[in-house]
């Protein structure tokens, strides 16, 4: 269908205020900018900032506690999106809150380490140990371990698949699903949504390329640790909920993940939203059909866990 009016005119600010290459700093603070977007923040009973034990040093969570919250509860371990270079608590403030209350569950945002400072591996490090923190302090938290999910948007996504491969493969923690919005999951695609929205449609080829490089360095593209797409198997991983944007030039990665997923007998919903752009679930008070289907990607999360 046609882009949505309001992701277009979005795009057209964007575009007015573009002027030369994407550095990381410029990335920082447009991701900070955009959570001006995202619409009145949603009510919680509680947010609460902490710490766990990184390999890297100590990795900063902030815990959201929907209303109403059934203890122990189910949770989520959420990371951020941002291209591995940008994003931190603050710029996804607003999406883990409409998380928490839509979907009824505690939410634990994760500050991982981004590049270039840090590169990999330190993201998908801190993103094992943040949900092995989680899942160990459960009792504590009001979590039940046995519905502790997993999610992430973007880059964030990418971290998301990852830690499930992890799981998987090193024998937990047990994962009971995961929420993949607009992942990123393969560094060596080409053609199709990559070729025909490379420009234009907010994420473009340009920003994508220099976001890898200074994330994963001179590791292969086709490495399944950068591109979980790439993955031997993707048998045993838990249900999935996948998230992608018509407009959006990562639009195959998930539409392909989830294929993929369904081959090997793994539960997955995979929902492609017309008319809409990368990052749309972080434009909902300027996109109202993003806040529409932002608040139903937090109840197909609710009944996901609710059946855990």
């Amino acid at each position: 269908m046609p882009l949505d009016p309001r992701a277009r005119r979005f795009l057209d600010i964007v575009a007015i205020g573009a002027a030369g290459p994407v550095t990381v700093a410029a990335r920082r603070r447009g991701l900070a900018a955009l959570a001006r977007f995202g619409g009145p923040p949603a009510a919680v009973a509680a947010v609460s900032e902490e710490t766990c034990p990184g390999p890297g040093g100590p990795v900063g969570l902030r815990l959201y506690r929907p209303l109403d919250a059934a203890e122990p509860g189910p949770g989520l371990v959420y990371l951020h999106g941002g291209g591995f270079v940008a994003g931190d608590l603050d710029s996804h403030d607003g999406l883990c809150r409409t998380l928490a209350a839509g979907a009824g569950c505690r939410v634990v945002s994760v500050a991982y380490r981004l590049a270039p400072e840090h590169p990999f591996p330190a993201a998908p490090e801190d993103a094992v140990a943040a949900f092995a923190h989680v899942a160990g302090e459960a009792g504590r938290l009001g979590l039940d371990p046995a519905r502790l999910a997993v999610g992430g948007d973007s880059a964030g996504a990418n971290l998301a698949a990852l830690l499930c491969l992890e799981a998987r493969d090193r024998g937990g923690p047990a994962v009971a699903a995961q929420l993949l919005l607009c992942p990123v999951l393969d560094a060596a695609g080409e053609g199709g949504s990559r070729e025909t929205f490379a420009e234009g449609h907010g994420l473009d080829r340009a920003t994508l390329a220099r976001d890898l490089a200074a994330y994963a360095g001179a590791l292969d593209p086709h490495d399944p640790r950068l591109s979980p797409l790439r993955a031997a198997s993707l048998a045993g991983l838990p249900p999935a909920l996948i998230h992608t944007a018509e407009y959006d030039m990562v639009r195959d990665d998930g539409d392909a993940y989830a294929h993929r997923l369904a081959a090997a007998g793994v539960p997955v919903r995979h929902t492609c939203h017309p008319g809409l752009i990368h990052d749309f679930y972080s434009l909902g008070g300027l996109i109202p059909v993003a806040a529409a289907a932002l608040r139903g990607i937090a109840g197909e999360l609710r009944d996901v866990l609710a059946g855990a």
